[in-house]
């Protein structure tokens, strides 16, 4: 197997495509699409999102401290993209997009109603990076959508048609190929 060297970079896809949701001291809700997104810690349960300063959240995100991960679907695709390019400055994204602000449990940012699980998050540090800063958040709410939820009360994401991004492009996810432990598993 012959490989190409490449200079170093971010190659870890597909990545969840998420919507982060805030709201400025003035009252006001924001969305951006983040790609940099992730899983941190179980115990206390942790994520992290990371921002470039010069995004107009990113400021909300530092004055607040509080956001909410909103998971994205197949039908949340086009609002998943434009709340990635549109900026809050100029436009008031939940009523551009017809999308739902429902209040959170802990957080002042809204959940998106329309997402099938909203993660409400408190920032515990925030980290200069370079082209972005992390911000490690403590999840301190999940919420989920009962329409995924079982007669055993298992929630069911993939029914949700959950959302992937890869080099610029957006992609559903595709058929179940085992589940945790399948290989070890004794027939």
């Amino acid at each position: 197997m012959e490989k190409e060297i490449w200079k170093p970079g971010n190659m870890l896809y597909p990545l969840p495509a998420v919507m982060v949701s805030v709201t400025d001291p003035g009252g006001r809700h924001n969305i951006i699409t983040i790609a940099w997104a992730g899983t941190v810690c179980t115990n206390p349960p942790m994520v992290s999102i990371s921002v470039r300063p010069e995004r107009h959240s990113f400021r909300i995100l530092q004055e607040t401290g509080e956001f909410v991960i909103n998971l994205t679907t197949r039908e949340l695709v086009y609002a998943t993209d434009y709340c990635g390019v549109k900026s809050g400055r100029d436009v008031d994204k939940f009523r551009e997009l017809g999308l739902t602000a429902l209040p959170a449990r802990e957080v002042r940012a809204p959940l998106i109603g329309e997402s099938p699980v909203n993660i409400e998050c408190r920032v515990r540090t925030v980290t200069p990076l370079g082209s972005h800063h992390m911000f490690l958040a403590d999840v301190v709410a999940v919420h989920a959508d009962r329409r995924y939820m079982d007669e055993r009360n298992k929630f069911h994401l993939e029914q949700a048609d959950p959302v992937v991004y890869s080099h610029g492009v957006y992609y559903a996810c595709g058929e179940a190929l085992g589940t945790f432990g399948f290989s070890v598993k004794k027939g």
